[in-house]
C-alpha cells in the first residue's frame, strides 16, 4: 500500500512538471488563427479551457493568502466573489502518545478577484475574514477572528486559450506564471505558541511573504486537464518567528456538461502539500514539519455570468507535526460573477 501510494505521488509530480515542459514545446501553434473552426460556436459564456484548478492549501489555518484551498475557483478566469472555505483538524494537547485529542476549524470569508490587467496579465486579490475555534480537553473553547492576511498576484499568460466565444478543433493549451506578495494584515498572537502542537491557531503569520506560482491546462472540447505548481517563501515575523515554506502540486481532471444556458462540471484531482521546518530566534522548532497528499472532489455550476461552486478534500496520507497534527476534511463554497 506504501509503495503504491509512493508511485501515485511520483507520478502526480511528473506530470505536474515534466508534463509542462512537453506541452509547452507543441502549444505555439494555437495562436494561429488558421486553427480556428469555420463554424464556431458558442460556449455559454463558460471558461471552460481557462479552467485554474488550484489546490493551493495551507495547514497553516493562518496563511489564507491562498485561502486554504486555492488561488482561482476553476473555470472562470475573471471574476469576482466570495469563498466560504472550512478545515477540521485534530491536535495533540502534549507531547505523549496517550495526550488527548483537541479538535480545532479554521474557517474563512473571503472576498476574492481575478481582474484583466491586459490581454495576457491578470491580478488576483484575496481579502480573508478568519473566525476559527479550539475545544480544549476540559471542553472550554477558545475563539479568535477577524482580518486575515491580504494577498496580491499577478499572472501572466505565455500561452492563451481562445476566446471563450469560440470552440477550436484542435486541442488547447495555456500557462501562466506569476508571483505575488502576502502581506500580513492578519494578527499574530505569540502566546498561541506557547504550549500549542499546531503553531497555525492563528489570524495571520505576521510576516512578509512572497509566492511564486506555474499553471499549466490542456482541453480539447469539452474534457480538460490542469496541473499546478506553487511555493510560498515565508519570512520572520516581528516577534522572530518564522513558519516553513511551503510547496503545493496539483493535478485535476474535468468535463463540462451544457444544459440549455446552464453548463455543469465536475471536478476530481488530487494535491499535495510539502511544509518546511519552523522557526524561533533562528533555531529549528521540532514537530513543525510535514507533508500531506489530498483527494478532491468539486462541482460547478454556471448561469449566464454567475457561478456556484462546491469543493470537498480529504486526506489520502498524512504525516504534519510528527503525527501530532491531523487533518480531518475540507470544504469550500464560493459564488462568483463573472466579469
Amino acid at each position: 500500500m506504501t509503495n503504491d501510494l509512493q508511485n501515485i505521488r511520483t507520478l502526480h509530480r511528473f506530470i505536474a512538471f515534466i508534463g509542462i515542459s512537453l506541452y509547452t514545446t507543441i502549444s505555439y501553434g494555437n495562436d494561429n488563427p488558421k486553427a480556428i473552426d469555420p463554424t464556431p460556436t458558442e460556449c455559454a459564456n463558460h471558461l471552460h479551457y481557462e479552467g485554474e484548478y488550484f489546490d493551493f492549501c495551507d495547514t497553516c489555518g493562518c496563511g489564507s493568502s491562498g485561502g486554504s484551498m486555492g488561488y482561482g475557483t476553476g473555470l472562470n478566469n475573471n471574476f469576482i466573489g466570495l469563498r466560504y472555505i472550512g478545515q477540521e483538524y485534530r491536535s495533540r494537547d502534549g507531547i505523549f502518545a496517550d495526550s488527548p485529542w483537541i479538535t480545532e476549524n479554521f474557517n474563512t470569508v473571503q472576498a476574492w478577484a481575478n481582474i484583466p490587467v491586459t490581454k495576457r496579465a491578470v491580478l488576483n486579490v484575496i481579502v480573508p475574514y478568519q473566525f476559527h475555534n479550539r475545544i480544549l480537553p476540559d471542553n472550554t473553547e477558545q475563539n479568535i477572528n477577524g482580518i486575515g492576511d491580504i494577498s496580491i498576484l499577478g499572472y501572466y499568460n505565455l500561452l492563451k486559450a481562445r476566446p471563450d466565444s469560440v470552440v477550436t478543433i484542435k486541442p488547447e493549451h495555456y500557462l501562466q506564471l506569476g508571483g505575488g506578495i502576502k502581506m500580513p494584515t492578519g494578527k499574530y498572537d505569540k502566546d498561541n505558541n506557547e504550549g500549542s502542537v499546531n503553531p497555525s491557531f492563528q489570524l495571520g503569520n505576521g510576516s512578509w511573504d512572497y509566492i511564486l506560482a506555474m499553471n499549466y491546462g490542456f482541453t480539447y472540447r469539452n474534457w480538460g486537464v490542469s496541473a499546478m505548481a506553487n511555493y510560498t517563501i515565508k519570512t520572520k515575523n516581528p516577534k522572530n518567528y518564522q513558519f516553513g515554506n511551503q510547496l503545493n502540486l496539483g493535478i485535476n481532471a474535468f468535463k463540462t456538461y451544457y444544459v440549455s444556458d446552464f453548463a455543469i462540471t465536475p471536478i476530481i484531482g488530487v494535491a499535495e502539500e510539502i511544509y518546511g521546518t519552523n522557526q524561533e530566534l533562528g533555531f529549528n522548532i521540532a514537530d513543525t514539519k510535514g507533508d500531506i497528499f489530498l483527494g478532491k472532489l468539486s462541482v460547478e455550476a454556471s448561469y449566464n455570468r454567475y457561478a456556484l461552486g462546491l469543493t470537498g478534500m480529504l486526506p489520502i496520507s498524512q504525516n504534519l507535526n510528527s503525527d501530532k497534527v491531523e487533518l480531518r476534511n475540507r470544504l469550500s463554497v464560493y459564488l462568483n460573477i463573472n466579469l
